[in-house]
Order: C-alpha cells, then sequence, then structure tokens
C-alpha cells in the first residue's frame, strides 16, 4: 500500500497554539445551531471531567436515521439506565436528567451536518472549540492532536516485540518500538478505510492513538502493572488509551464554574475519534463472551465522558472506524513482528516446513490467537502463505534479502487488506461505509493465517529462554516502582501527577495517580525512576 504516510505533517501544522483556557463560543466544527455543552466539572476521585445528564437520548439505526429509544433498556451503553454520578457541588444540569447518563442535543440539531457520512453529533467535542482554520475538517484536527502528542512520542521509548541490542548478529535492522508499530498501522488503516468509504482521517486517528496507553515494557508490563492496581480498578493498556486522550495528555484546559479550577479534558477529540479509538467499550468483567476476560476499555471513574462518547451505540458493539483499527492492528503486527524476527535471527524460515515446530505453533495460535482451530487448518493457512512464489525461505541480511522480505511483508499486508475490503464490500455493497452502518467483514481463513504468523512470531521471538528471564526483570521493575512510589508519592512523581496526587480525594484517586505515572514511563525511565527510588541511601 502506497497512500498518504501518517508521518506526513498536516497541512496546518502543529495543533497546539490555541488558548489553553478554551474559548468561551463559537461554532467551529459543531454545524450552525448546535448547542454547547456545560463544562466538566472535577471528579470525586482523580479530577476529572463530569458532565450533566439529560433528558432523552437520540440512537440511531444502521441506516444513520435519528430515533429516541428507550433509555432504560438493559443493552444500553448506560447500562440498565444508571447515569454516571456527578460530582458533589457541581452545577445542576442544564437540561432534566434521563436514564442513560449522556447528553442529548436540543431540538433542531443539524445531524447531517459534518464530514461526509458522518453527523454533527459525531464531530462534537467533550468541550466545545472554535474551529482554528476554516476549510480543515474536525478529523484532520483529531489527527493533528494526536501526531504531535507526547504519549504518542513516548511510544518511541517502548518496545514492541524484539527489544533493541539482542539480535543474533551484528546486521540487526533497527527493531519496531511501539511507535514504528502505531505509524504502520496508521498507514494500513487509513488505506483500508478509504477504500470503505470510511474518513481516513478519523480511521488513523484511531490507529495512531489505539497503544498509547501501553505501559513500559508491553503486555508484560501491562499485567505487572494490573497486579500493582488492584486496590483501584487495575489496569489496562485501552482503558489508559482513553484516559489519557480525554483527561491526562496535557492539551485542553476548561475552567471549572464553581471552583475556578483548571480542569483538563485531554487532547479533547470529537466523539467519533474517542469512539474509534475504543476497541472494548465495556468496564472489567463486562465482556460480553467471556466476564473473566481482562480486556476492557475504561476505567470506572471515567464512565461520564465514556457514556458521552457513546451516545446511540448499540449496547456493547465497536464502531466500523475501530473494527478497520482493530484488523490493522492485527495485520500490522503479526507481519512485522515476523520480519523483525528474521531481522534479528531469531527465526529460521527452514523451521515452518519442519516437525515438531509446526505442531509447536499450531499449538500456540490455536491456544491464544485462533481459539478452536484445528491443527488441519491451520496447516492449510500456513501452507498457503508458504505456497507464494514471495515467501522468503530464507534470509542473509544481504541488500537483496532485505528487499525481498520488504515485498513480502507488502504482499502480506495487501493480501489480508484486500481480502477483508473485498468480503466486506460483498456483504454491505459499495456505499460510504461509517460508524455503525456496517460491519468489517474478515473471511475465516485470512483470519487464520493472520493468526499462524502471530503464533510464529510468538514461538520463535517471544518465548526465547532470554526473553523469559527478561520479562521477570521488567515484571519485578513493575512492581517495585509501584510499591515505592504509594510509599513516597509525591516522592518520585512527575510534576503532573504530583498536581493530581495532591487533588486526589482518598487512598484509591492516589494509587490511580501512581498508575498513571507509571504507565507514562519509558522503558529506559522505568528503569531510571527504579534505580533511584531503590539504590541504597547515600553514606
Amino acid at each position: 500500500m502506497n497512500g498518504t504516510s501518517p508521518t506526513a505533517p498536516d497541512p496546518a501544522g502543529p495543533d497546539d497554539a490555541e488558548d489553553p483556557a478554551g474559548p468561551a463560543g463559537g461554532t467551529g466544527e459543531r454545524g450552525r445551531g448546535e448547542p454547547r455543552h456545560g463544562r466538566p466539572a472535577p471528579s470525586t476521585r482523580t479530577p476529572g471531567p463530569a458532565r450533566p445528564a439529560p433528558a432523552e437520548e437520540p440512537t440511531f439505526d444502521l441506516a444513520g436515521t435519528l430515533s429516541t429509544s428507550d433509555t432504560g433498556r438493559e443493552d444500553h451503553p448506560g447500562g440498565a439506565g444508571r447515569p454516571p454520578a456527578a460530582a458533589p457541588g457541581s452545577r445542576p444540569p442544564a437540561r432534566a436528567a434521563g436514564a442513560s447518563g449522556v447528553e442529548a442535543p436540543a431540538a433542531g440539531v443539524p445531524w447531517t451536518a459534518g464530514p461526509l457520512g458522518y453527523h454533527a453529533a459525531d464531530v462534537e467535542r467533550w468541550a466545545a472549540e472554535p474551529d482554528k482554520r476554516p476549510g480543515r475538517t474536525a478529523f484532520q484536527r483529531d489527527r493533528a492532536r494526536v501526531l504531535h502528542s507526547a504519549a504518542l512520542r513516548r511510544l518511541a521509548g517502548k518496545t514492541q516485540v524484539v527489544t533493541p541490542g539482542t539480535s543474533a548478529h551484528s546486521w540487526d535492522a533497527s527493531p519496531r518500538t511501539r511507535l514504528t508499530h502505531s505509524l504502520e498501522c496508521a498507514q494500513v488503516g487509513r488505506e483500508l478505510g478509504a477504500a470503505l468509504g470510511a474518513d481516513p482521517d478519523l480511521v488513523e486517528v484511531a490507529c495512531l492513538a489505539h497503544d498509547l496507553g501501553h505501559p513500559p515494557f508491553g503486555h508484560n508490563g501491562e499485567q505487572a502493572l494490573d497486579e500493582v492496581a488492584a486496590g483501584c480498578g487495575g489496569f489496562e493498556g485501552n482503558a489508559q488509551s482513553l484516559r489519557l486522550l480525554s483527561r491526562l495528555e496535557p492539551k485542553r484546559f476548561i475552567t471549572d464554574p464553581e471552583t475556578g479550577e483548571a480542569v483538563s479534558v485531554g487532547v479533547n477529540l470529537t466523539r467519533a475519534a474517542l469512539d474509534a479509538a475504543t476497541k472494548y467499550p465495556w468496564t472489567r468483567g463486562g465482556h460480553p463472551a467471556d466476564p473473566a476476560s481482562r480486556k476492557f476499555g475504561v476505567y470506572e471513574d471515567d464512565l461520564p465522558v465514556f457514556h458521552w462518547i457513546r451516545l446511540g451505540a448499540p449496547g456493547q458493539r465497536t464502531c466500523f472506524e475501530a473494527q478497520i483499527m482493530d484488523w490493522s492492528d492485527d495485520v500490522a503486527y503479526s507481519v512485522h513482528d515476523v520480519e523483525d524476527g528474521l531481522h534479528a535471527g531469531h527465526l529460521d524460515p527452514a523451521c515452518l516446513l519442519a516437525e515438531p515446530e509446526r505442531r509447536e505453533v499450531f499449538a500456540v495460535a490455536a491456544d491464544r490467537y485462533a481459539p478452536g482451530a484445528d491443527p488441519e487448518e491451520l496447516a492449510a493457512a500456513l501452507d498457503r502463505l508458504l505456497d507464494q512464489e514471495w515467501w522468503p525461505h530464507g534470509y542473509d541480511g544481504t541488500a537483496v534479502a532485505q528487499a525481498r522480505l520488504k515485498d513480502a511483508t507488502s504482499q502480506l499486508i495487501g493480501r489480508f487488506c484486500l481480502a477483508a475490503e473485498a468480503a466486506t464490500r460483498a456483504t454491505w455493497g459499495t456505499g460510504r461505509l461509517t460508524r455503525y452502518r456496517a460491519e468489517l467483514v474478515v473471511p475465516r481463513d485470512t483470519r487464520l493465517e493472520c493468526a499462524v504468523l502471530k503464533a510464529v512470531a510468538d514461538r520463535y521471538v517471544m518465548q526465547r529462554e532470554d526473553q523469559e528471564l527478561l520479562r521477570a526483570e521488567q515484571r519485578v521493575i513493575i512492581a517495585e516502582l509501584g510499591e515505592r512510589l504509594v510509599a513516597r508519592a509525591p516522592d518520585g512523581l512527575d510534576p503532573q501527577f504530583r498536581s493530581l496526587f495532591a487533588r486526589a480525594a482518598d487512598d484509591t484517586a492516589r494509587l490511580r495517580v501512581v498508575v498513571d505515572q507509571i504507565a507514562a514511563l519509558t522503558d529506559a525511565s522505568a528503569r531510571s525512576l527504579h534505580a533511584r527510588l531503590t539504590a541504597p541511601p547515600a553514606g
């Protein structure tokens, strides 16, 4: 795929010259006549945005038709008609409270205003802002904000799968980081989204943002930090991404009308962008098929903004753009993790032709990436790839070998994306597919091919003995960081988190601030802070 690169600067330049106190008015991206919303008030826990609830909730059917629904139904994103708790001392809501805990537009709002295929509600921001530059879409503005965020830059210091400096030979190409993975995911998602009629900038925003919440040391760090965070509801990288976008990333502040304090609303993306970045639209334990799953997308104290994001969303379903982001993530990391494994000398392609290596790969795939798949169909999936003329059957690091490997990665990405595009179009037709008007369709054979590639990287890169020793050390670092910071905070916290710690209402909220601090560290800064906090006293 050779579309617009996600690394190219936004034509409007960095989106960081706006008044940090927030605008007082203006229509901007909202569309003529669209109502302004109340300003957030401080949370009763870690300070964050809160919002009044409405009288009645609008929802959309798959065709995008506005309707009014029973807001107390069990499958509503508000959950059995429970509104989010309002902060004590906040002003009464401007309109009567409804059952769903989300705010409805006033009568006469132009729901069809906005980018082609999107409603005015999709381009609303939690805190209303005027548009700085006429002609730039709301989603282009969202893209600029994420692209210029500190959270995205920090991903350059977080390992993807191959740790720099661990190659088996001296000619290892630079392995990917979480940042380069996010950029590659964004390029894949942008092109696939555009081919299906979704706004390419919106899909790119979701892809750029999907890993922002990852802590140091990848999924290993995520599991260790979840244990540290047990007393405040746990930790999950996707829930942390939402927290960064809507609360922690310093970009937009508004003034609380009751206290006069400046309250962060994060980068203040549009509703559609935040929804597109939401892979798991439920709280911990709310997985629709597996209540024991550790995957979730929102912490309890971030529910007010989550309910606002999910305005009109059908139950726990993800929007079309989020599904494109999710598949683009799968495609990018399955293909590129194998490429990095070959570059680093951890994988010999000949192993995929022999036993017992093949059986081991299929066992990993069935256990972790394709539950329920039998060895025969997994073998067929791998063999389909091995039979391609471009498949790399050897690799010696020469320029020709690198070029052939790069062609293979390109062929694989095209294969996986074109299969999804064709199947989705066959099911949903040739129109513009956006939001909740369609679902991404990925053929089973394609998903199995992707799953086998994930299992190859898992078996030959992640399961190496030296990697397990490294992961054990990383878990100790995260656990001891948690212990020391809980005991010593605010000492050890960055200035941003010191102020949040001072304003936290109780021990639970203070623990969440400590977790936020650890999650913001890079691999190197986690090691550095750990060394400082665990060093014996001087003298």
